[in-house]
């Protein structure tokens, strides 16, 4: 099938994963930057597969995973109201909160529900004139303009009992946040296709540039993965930093226009907290004075929730590609899928779930490059 088999041929990865090992004379640290990216990696055993000198580090890429506890606590407090009929998309019902999940809520008696599109959740309003229904907007750019399209739809039709809790996350601040951390080992980075697919890769070219780092856009299937590893690693070699596009049959350097000026009219740039990383300046879209009306924030007054990080869960370090998944004590033990402590180990990008799911339980021995 065309855009499946295509970019799973065991051959071609085959090729690929030979030219890499010929050009690989040193150690290498590379982040991908999606979760995406990093689930194709441990599905496909990829990191196993490269040469020794090449460490893998996975990133912030998960929008699940990045939601702060405090608008995870936000989302709680509005779906156990009596009146309120909350809607998401699957992955966030297990994420936990400060006490509970929102599948605690739900068997608790309140009315959430799992939907496919924001579209879907305005639809239900419609249904549902004699409730407040509220969608929960998490992701990052890729996720943005069908989120924005909803408030417009809602807004175009009189609509007062539709509303968003809006955490938008915007990957370009969260790269240069990692590059200027005096921790960071990272020598070049895979960007995520999907988020260029709407927002283009202009955006990437100063960081290449204030940095001095390769930046590679890569897609999902093991073949882009590992396209973008060999493009990545004949920069590195060569002592060149470069913006690459890895993923040309998706994105253009404009990127989707109307799906920009669909986001510019909803929403506004902002600081924004990211779970066990902390905030990073405009790195976030929160919902814009025009459309205040259809914050849930301010219509449910719930903008003051704040809540402490669990001291357990170490997830903001695996964030920052400070620490495999593995290395956490808790990992495997006190967090486990059924028992979260952490959004990394429930969300179906996040890395600790992976490693849980496709077993890489065992301690590195050595931690680190070289």
């Amino acid at each position: 099938m065309k855009f499946l088999d295509e970019f799973n041929d065991p051959e071609i990865a085959k090729q690929l994963f030979a030219q890499i090992a010929e050009m690989t004379t040193r150690p290498w640290a590379i982040m991908e930057v999606c979760g995406g990216q990093t689930y194709s990696i441990i599905r496909n055993g990829i990191d196993q597969l490269l040469p020794d000198e090449i460490e893998l580090i996975h990133g912030p890429g998960c929008p699940v995973c990045v939601t702060p506890l405090g608008t995870i606590d936000k989302a709680l407090e509005i779906a156990a109201r009596p009146d309120v009929i909350f809607t998401s998309f699957g992955d966030m019902l297990r994420v936990p909160g400060s006490d509970e999940d929102l599948f605690g809520v739900k068997s608790g008696g309140g009315d959430v529900r799992i939907v496919y599109s924001p579209l879907d959740a305005v639809k239900i309003a419609e249904e549902n004139p004699d409730k407040q229904v509220v969608f929960f907007a998490i992701g990052f750019e890729t996720t943005a303009p069908a989120n924005a399209m909803s408030l417009q739809v809602a807004k175009r039709r009189g609509m007062d009992n539709y509303s968003m809790l809006a955490s938008h996350v915007l990957v370009p601040p969260a790269i240069d946040t990692i590059a200027s951390s005096p921790n960071n080992r990272v020598d070049g980075f895979l960007a995520a296709g999907h988020v260029c697919s709407v927002m283009g890769t202009w955006q990437y070219g100063p960081l290449v540039e204030k940095h001095q780092v390769p930046i590679v856009v890569t897609g999902f299937e093991p073949l882009d993965v590992l396209e973008g590893l060999r493009r990545m690693i004949s920069q590195l070699e060569r002592g060149v930093a470069e913006l690459d596009n890895a993923y040309a049959r998706v994105v253009v350097e404009e990127g989707n226009l109307p799906a920009q000026e669909l986001i510019a009219d909803v929403f506004e740039v902002c600081d924004r907290q990211w779970r066990g990383i902390g905030e990073i300046p405009q790195s976030g879209w929160r919902i814009s004075p025009a459309f205040r009306e259809f914050d849930a924030e301010y219509r449910f007054g719930v903008g003051d929730i704040d809540a402490p990080e669990s001291p357990l869960c170490r997830s903001g370090e695996v964030l920052q590609g400070l620490l495999k998944p593995n290395q956490c004590e808790a990992f495997g033990k006190e967090c486990t899928p059924r028992t979260p402590l952490g959004a990394t180990m429930v969300s179906s990008e996040g890395a600790c779930g992976a490693y849980y799911q496709y077993r890489r339980l065992e301690v590195p021995v050595e931690v680190g490059r070289g």
